[in-house]
């Protein structure tokens, strides 16, 4: 059975990272981050899965 998709907040990347919510948006325009997803109108979200995947790119690429 297929693991559910885990959805995480901008608070969740800001302390992951180590960096505030402005920087977490630079990323998106200058480093090919994974975009928010838009559940409901009061609630934006990131995959996980998408964000590791960006992880793991980032580090190949090293």
């Amino acid at each position: 059975m297929a693991q559910p998709k885990r959805f995480v907040s901008v608070k969740f990347l800001e302390e992951r990272y180590g960096v505030n919510r402005t920087t977490i948006y630079k990323y998106m325009n200058e480093y090919n981050f994974p975009r928010q997803i838009k559940l409901t109108p009061g609630a934006t979200r990131w995959d996980l899965a998408e964000v590791e995947a960006w992880e793991a790119e980032r580090i190949a690429a090293q």
